[in-house]
């Protein structure tokens, strides 16, 4: 028989901790926290949150009638749900108004993060590799702990909503939390501090992702050096030994900052390069593998050593932890067949282009190169510039044939054809999923080396599926 989910707050709890009116039973339950009411079930408490497709407002009842016991509504809904209450008719409900249900949302997650003592709080931000590094530092520690005591966010869910509803998932159980910290406005990397309170934050790099939210990099570096806020002194920082904002991230923080990367440290003793299959590193007089290629993907594994050596772990152990890492969905995945597949095409942005680009040209292949370079999102007014400077790159990478992809990749397209000659042959743009496919498969040759990279919302990984049925590569066995 299951043992029932432990309950996180009754309503009454819940209202007091968000300073709310609260209306129905105080003693209703609360087991779980979700925003999305096909999620609730018995015991839930369904957060309503409005949203840029749809508000949450609109689904209170369908959140009740699949079990949830509590809602979190904003007041001024307090008639919608009101009437979603009535209609449903549902026993020992209660319902919660706030101000702001998100803010609500937060102070709960924070509530509850701290009801947990003795929880080290590890936090990883930065404008590129975050979920990768989060991955390695798990990776790294989990050896050196009791089975299911390290916990970390699932997938990407870092903002002040996912970050908020990771919060839930810990229990007493886990003795560390490495959570993946991210934003893309003003503000939210300073409440997602104040949600978690980090003991101990890396600060995997500054670039220009999200750089059309906040207008510059030096805009971005002030927003990140936010997740510092919460620090009184006791606290440890990890920072790119190559980032031109490390002396700007550390200046005015009460607490240790610790450099990390290729020229840090005296437990790094160098790493050589295994092309598409990862590192051969030498670290503690130890030499293992760490099979995720590129030196973006490197760095990423070095700052999960250099937080291992600062909590003092068996280096046996961190050593094995890292070398069993596998790539993600979509980032440095790759494919194999009649042709070598990178599929990397989760996020991008002009610094994780360039990372990939760079890749791609340093290993050795049996045949050509071609590279499918896709729009790039939210950089604002940085877009047209950020696209014909990946034009330029392209243009002078070792790539055989170019395909752009996207709107916005045209800005690219037309820089990389006027650098190459001649381009009817080796540079194509198009914006149509259907034309790319027929564009790549007929260029595309046994032994190839093919590159996808593009913003997650130009679904490249349909891209692949097709190549996977086509026979050209098959699906990763070892992707996570």
């Amino acid at each position: 028989m299951t043992e029932p989910k432990r309950i996180l707050f009754s309503a009454g709890e819940a209202a007091g901790v968000i300073g709310a009116a609260c209306r129905g039973s105080l003693e209703a339950p609360i087991r779980a926290v979700v925003v999305d009411s096909r999620k609730a079930d018995s015991d839930s408490l369904f957060v309503a949150l409005p949203g840029e497709r749809a508000d949450g407002h609109d689904f209170m009842e369908d959140a009740l009638g699949r079990g949830a016991k509590v809602v979190l509504a904003a007041v001024a809904q307090k008639e919608k749900a009101l009437r979603a209450f009535a209609s449903s008719a549902v026993p020992d409900a209660c319902l919660i108004l706030a101000d702001s249900p998100l803010r609500g949302l937060q102070a709960l997650a924070r509530e509850h993060r701290r009801r947990l003592k003795g929880l080290v709080r590890i936090g990883v931000t930065g404008s590129s590799g975050k979920t990768t590094t989060k991955e390695c530092i798990a990776a790294a520690l989990r050896p050196s702990y009791p089975s299911g005591a390290v916990a970390m966010n699932k997938g990407n869910l870092n903002s002040d909503i996912g970050l908020s509803l990771s919060m839930f998932d810990l229990d007493e159980t886990h003795v560390l939390g490495v959570f993946e910290m991210g934003m893309n406005r003003r503000g939210e990397m300073k409440e997602l501090a104040a949600i978690y309170e980090p003991d101990i934050v890396v600060v995997t790099n500054i670039g220009s992702a999200h750089i059309g939210m906040i207008g510059s990099r030096e805009g971005i570096a002030a927003e990140k050096k936010m997740v510092f806020s919460r620090f009184d002194g006791g606290q440890t920082a990890f920072v790119w030994d190559e980032d031109p904002f490390k002396d700007f991230l550390a200046r005015g923080v009460p607490g240790r900052f610790v450099e990390f990367g290729t020229k840090s440290g005296k437990d790094f003793e160098g790493a050589e390069s295994l092309g598409l299959r990862g590192w051969a590193i030498r670290w503690k007089a130890r030499r293992f593998v760490f099979p995720l290629p590129g030196r973006h993907n490197l760095l990423n594994g070095l700052a999960a050593l250099a937080l291992a050596a600062e909590l003092h772990m068996d280096p046996s152990l961190t050593a094995k932890g890292l070398s069993s890492v596998r790539p993600l969905f979509g980032r440095s995945e790759l494919l194999t067949g009649r042709v070598e597949l990178l599929k990397d095409c989760y996020n991008a942005n002009p610094d994780s282009m360039a990372a990939a680009i760079d890749l791609c040209d340093s290993v050795q292949t049996k045949g050509r190169r071609l590279y499918v370079l896709g729009s790039m999102r939210e950089l604002g007014a940085e877009s047209l510039a950020s696209h014909k400077a990946l034009g330029r790159k392209a243009a002078e990478s070792k790539a055989d044939v170019l395909f752009f992809f996207g709107e916005e990749a045209e800005a690219s397209y037309e820089t990389a054809k006027q650098l190459r000659a001649p381009a009817e042959e080796s540079c194509f743009h198009t914006t149509a999923m259907d034309e790319l496919y027929r564009l790549v498969t007929t260029q595309l040759r046994d032994g190839d080396l093919l590159l996808l990279k593009a913003s997650r919302g130009l679904a490249l990984e349909l891209l692949a599926d097709r190549l996977v049925e086509a026979g050209f590569a098959q699906e990763s066995d070892n992707a996570s």
